[in-house]
């Protein structure tokens, strides 16, 4: 049973108020546009997944101090960029039901907006010598990039084996999720063995939670992704890979066919999700989302903390695997 959102802030309600000063001030600038446009993604935040991953990964370990903030600020910088600069590549014109950047002030605005918080992001950690912080969150930008370009390949080719798939996913979406984890513990802990910990903890944590986003493709859900999406996109998610490896290859080929072909998509997606569940795919995706989430706990068990964040991060990755919204 996921837990709330609100129940799991409580703890690091002023925290969090704090980051959030933080994060508004590290993005002002006297450009009346950009300030415009500043306010504008500041006022359509999220529910601060990432902050509160860096926070609680913090307070594991000692006092949360201002390299916490900053490093919370940092990944919310990069990631807020990535995703300004998403919608772009994407051609997505809503985000979380708002109109994105590029919808409302065109691509060539989005991208230089993007650049910015970039440069945003780097200039806090550079004028306060956070060059762990930064060359923490530099590596999984780096890793973020790496895998959005190896997707769209294997897209292309629809060839992704399972091996593939990891090493997407690995790179595309648990990198930032261990990025976080990384940069609380290591905004107050010394120690490096425990520091590399957390980033595998993270790590782990975002492999679950987009095996979780797979899952969501084929089935009702109210996260606000339409069902179908992925197939729509010709993206080869787990659940299609696995029923791909052990179905015979004449069916295999054929819904390789059905995914590259031009039929309506309601019908396009009623013969992959009954080819999937025909050769277990979804029971085999959910099987290794609960393995990914349950090597997480056993890394927050052998770690020397009883604190209330460490039991408020069972209850975020709870949160973030078992969630429906």
């Amino acid at each position: 049973m996921s837990s709330n959102i609100e129940q799991i802030k409580k703890p690091i309600e002023d925290e969090l108020h704090k980051f959030e000063l933080l994060f508004r001030k590290s993005m002002k600038t006297t450009v009346p546009l950009l300030d415009t446009i500043m306010t504008y993604i500041v006022k359509r935040k999220g529910k601060q997944i990432r902050p509160i991953f860096v926070l609680y990964s913090a307070s594991m370990f000692g006092e949360i101090n201002d390299r916490t903030f900053r490093g919370a600020s940092l990944v919310e910088l990069l990631h807020t960029a990535t995703l300004v600069h998403d919608d772009v590549v994407d051609e997505s014109y809503k985000r979380r039901g708002f109109f994105s950047i590029n919808a409302l002030w065109k691509n060539k605005i989005a991208v230089l907006v993007g650049d910015f918080l970039l440069s945003k992001g780097l200039l806090l950690s550079v004028e306060n010598k956070d060059f762990d912080l930064l060359e923490i969150l530099s590596v999984a930008v780096r890793d973020m990039s790496e895998g959005e370009l190896l997707q769209l390949e294997r897209a292309r080719f629809m060839n992704a084996t399972e091996e593939i798939y990891f090493e997407i996913i690995r790179k595309k979406t648990a990198s930032l999720i261990a990025a976080c984890c990384q940069i609380g513990a290591a905004s107050t802990s010394k120690d490096q063995d425990t520091i590399n910990k957390m980033r595998l903890f993270g790590e782990l944590i975002g492999l679950a939670f987009q095996i979780r986003d797979d899952l969501f493709d084929f089935g009702e859900n109210k996260s606000g992704k339409p069902a179908g999406l992925d197939i729509k996109e010709k993206k080869l998610t787990l659940p299609i890979i696995y029923a791909m490896s052990i179905a015979p290859k004449v069916e295999t080929s054929e819904i390789r066919k059905i995914i590259k072909g031009r039929l309506p998509d309601g019908k396009k997606m009623d013969l992959v999700i009954n080819f999937i569940r025909k050769y277990d795919g979804i029971k085999y995706a959910t099987d290794k989302m609960n393995e990914f989430k349950q090597q997480a706990f056993n890394i927050l068990d052998s770690l020397e903390s009883e604190t209330i964040a460490k039991k408020q991060l069972y209850h975020l990755v709870n949160f973030v695997i078992d969630r429906n919204v």
